[in-house]
């Protein structure tokens, strides 16, 4: 039986293995758009959410090793929107062997609690729409979904 999960702020020290987890949510993530880019492409400025104010990148470590990661951005809201500021959810990962344990939803409970502690009421996230197992984790952590994105490619 494995120790407790610690969850913490990231910090630059955490950047390579990071970087992996990044990888590895492009990998996941490539059979649900095949407008990616070829390899190598990168999603996310780590290193720039870590040192933001604006942001909270967090792990999760178990016996002291960070297994899964996610980030809280404070993003300004469309103009018509009630709220001038909302928290966007991204960079959620959880190494394939530790999934089941409920390390998403205390990731997402953790930043929840940064978005509270920075004002902010409303917190979104993308997910493809196809993506059933996300879609589902998600939805037991509270998320709904609201709107659609749809796209046709003149070219294809």
């Amino acid at each position: 039986m494995s120790a407790t999960p610690a969850i913490r702020s990231a910090t630059r020290e955490d950047l390579p293995l990071l970087k992996d987890f990044e990888q590895g949510i492009i990998t996941a993530e490539r059979p649900y758009d095949h407008t990616l880019k070829p390899d190598p492409i990168s999603y996310y400025d780590i290193g720039e959410l870590i040192d933001s104010d604006d942001a909270e990148v967090a792990v999760v470590e178990i016996d002291g090793e960070i297994v899964a990661s996610g980030y809280a951005h404070r993003q300004r809201s469309k103009h018509y929107i009630q709220h001038e500021y909302h928290a966007f959810l991204g960079f959620m990962f959880v190494r394939p062997e530790f999934r089941g344990r409920g390390l998403n939803k205390l990731l997402i409970d953790y930043l929840t609690g940064w978005a509270k502690a920075n004002g902010l009421s409303e917190i979104r996230l993308t997910v493809y729409s196809t993506n059933a197992p996300a879609i589902r984790a998600y939805e037991k952590a509270g998320f709904a979904p609201y709107i659609t994105e749809m796209r046709v490619n003149l070219d294809e």
